[in-house]
């Protein structure tokens, strides 16, 4: 697809969103606005894919605020990924991918608006997946031979880096699931399903990435992951989606090779089904994995040495099939996506790692993919 870009102010107002009026709503603005206490997830549909952004008021129901068109198309069907929508460190940038159009959208978050900024290819076919580091974006394309392809975040626009685009594991059939950086930004890494592999790379001065590196997984089938603030990667494994059989590992990266995963914790099992979303608090105590088959949340605790340990297989309860989850940055609350029935679930977070269930948002597409939460 020729590359192109579009630029375009939207203003939100409580009253009217893209031409469509919403019902009033309860929302108590502190001095951050749109970036904190936000939950933003994309509907994904063929027809014209659209930015969600939900608040949380101060009785803690979720309530729509924001509903824009993305500039893009969505896949119209499942696009078996974590990190569709992603918002940047500081928080002041929101990305997401268009799975059918092949791009991404670039929204800066302002305090009582978003600013669709820039809707640029995304150097392959059928994003699924992108994640930032400091203002460097790469996207994980998934169709054809697969790839990464990375981009400076200039102000919302995304300006593509030459020659940064590198191959995965395998030219095809990969079953790639996710890219992200590493906490310290020095690598990249990419979890691949059908090749039971995280693929990972260092990544260079200039934002370029050097040749992949390929360790093989400690349980099977990886999928979702997430780093904590000391560089522990989380990552769940559906094990071929068996009942009963899934699990979660953990990993250090090595110092003298930092794009290098390192087994910490093998395969610590959890009793559920089909492991899939990786989410893990701000205090990096706790990680969470959402079990689809299983309808269930489980939760790990994380020791400093990077160790995980299962706290309770059953944390939280998402009937219809959990999906993507995102822990809010104050750490207080986890959403997740319900797949079956086109919702968010809301959980309160304990100082111990427990969930509380809250309030439900409903009436979701049932493409809507991708959760990122302020």
């Amino acid at each position: 697809m020729t590359a192109f870009r579009r630029r375009t102010v939207v203003y939100l107002a409580a009253a009217a969103l893209a031409g469509a009026a919403l019902p009033a709503m309860a929302r108590s603005y502190d001095d951050d606005g749109y970036r904190s206490g936000m939950i933003f997830t994309i509907t994904n549909a063929a027809s014209g894919n659209e930015l969600l952004g939900y608040a949380r008021g101060q009785e803690g129901a979720l309530n729509l605020q924001v509903r824009i068109p993305t500039g893009g198309q969505g896949s119209g069907d499942d696009l078996t990924s974590q990190g569709a929508v992603t918002l940047s460190g500081d928080g002041r940038f929101l990305f997401v991918v268009n799975g059918l159009s092949n791009s991404v959208s670039t929204f800066a978050i302002e305090p009582r608006a978003l600013r669709l900024v820039s809707v640029v290819s995304s150097g392959g076919l059928r994003p699924i997946s992108v994640a930032e580091y400091e203002g460097l974006v790469y996207v994980l394309n998934t169709a054809g031979s697969g790839n990464v392809s990375g981009f400076r975040n200039v102000l919302g626009d995304l300006r593509a880096i030459t020659d940064s685009a590198r191959g995965l594991s395998v030219a095809g059939g990969a079953g790639s699931f996710q890219v992200g950086f590493s906490a310290d930004g020095h690598a990249l890494v990419v979890s691949e399903q059908n090749t039971d592999a995280l693929t990972s790379y260092r990544v260079g001065s200039d934002g370029k990435l050097e040749a992949p590196l390929v360790t093989r997984s400690a349980g099977q089938t990886p999928l979702g992951f997430a780093f904590d603030r000391h560089n522990h990667l989380i990552v769940s494994e559906a094990v071929g989606a068996v009942a009963g059989a899934s699990s979660a590992s953990s990993y250090r990266l090595d110092p003298a090779d930092p794009a290098r995963p390192v087994v910490v914790s093998s395969a610590v099992p959890n009793g559920q089904s089909a492991s899939c979303w990786v989410a893990i608090t701000s205090d990096g105590h706790f990680a969470y994995v959402t079990n689809p088959s299983s309808g269930s949340v489980s939760s790990y605790r994380i020791e400093q040495t990077g160790a995980i340990k299962l706290a309770d297989p059953l944390a939280g309860r998402v009937n219809g099939g959990p999906g993507d989850a995102s822990v809010s940055r104050d750490g207080r609350q986890l959403y997740v996506i319900n797949l079956g029935s086109g919702g968010i679930f809301s959980f309160d977070v304990g100082f111990d790692g427990s969930l509380t269930a809250g309030p439900v948002v409903t009436g979701l597409p049932l493409t809507t993919q991708g959760l990122a939460a302020n």
